[in-house]
């Protein structure tokens, strides 16, 4: 038998890994062979599952503590399974999910009910992924209805901004000119000219 090893990811860095740590610590992988990443699971572009992913060799087993833990990109997930499994011939357990032990049922039906069940769970896992980035969207709108501005607050224009405004409107000066005696960049006071003209 190969060595332990134990991948954590949570989405940001506000996330507590707490959970998962406990289940890899009960599960007795070394704390050394655990690889954390704070990261989405789009994709596996991911500096720790890398870093993991060169150290593995044949017979190694590696512990999550569930499917969307290791990525939630549908077609991804069941690529690095393969990956893990078939090329580089390491072991996978997926605690919270005793069927996705691929210590077990190495028969033709034990592969097979594996397989299954690892698509059904990437597919929940990117859908999940998806609806969750549908609440956000709709989430954003609903704030942005009610008010609610995102980004960095608008400078207030400056004290001679209506005055170079009204030159610049009559052709005495250009917009760079105009821009220069604001102070500001030429994109900001054609955007707050636009504004004004549009209110």
């Amino acid at each position: 038998m190969g060595n332990l090893y134990g991948y954590v990811r949570v989405s940001t860095n506000e996330q507590n890994e707490g959970r998962q740590m406990l289940a890899l610590n009960t599960a007795q992988v070394p704390e050394g062979n655990i690889y954390l990443d704070k990261q989405s699971g789009k994709d596996f572009h991911r500096p720790m599952y890398r870093r993991m992913l060169k150290r593995l060799k044949q017979d190694d087993v590696l512990y999550i503590k569930s499917i969307d833990r290791l990525g939630r990109n549908y077609e991804e997930v069941l690529e690095q399974w393969r990956l893990l499994t078939k090329e580089k011939k390491v072991d996978i357990v997926v605690l919270d999910m005793p069927l996705l032990d691929t210590r077990r049922g190495k028969d033709l039906m034990g592969t097979f009910l594996s397989d299954i069940v690892l698509q059904v769970l990437s597919f929940v896992a990117e859908n999940e992924r998806k609806n969750i980035k549908e609440r956000q969207k709709e989430g954003i709108e609903a704030a942005k209805l009610r008010g609610v501005r995102f980004g960095r607050p608008e400078k207030p224009v400056p004290d001679n901004f209506h005055q170079v405004h009204g030159k610049w409107l009559a052709g005495e000066i250009s917009g760079r000119e105009a821009a220069q005696q604001c102070n500001m960049p030429f994109s900001s006071f054609y955007r707050k000219a636009g504004n004004l003209e549009g209110q």
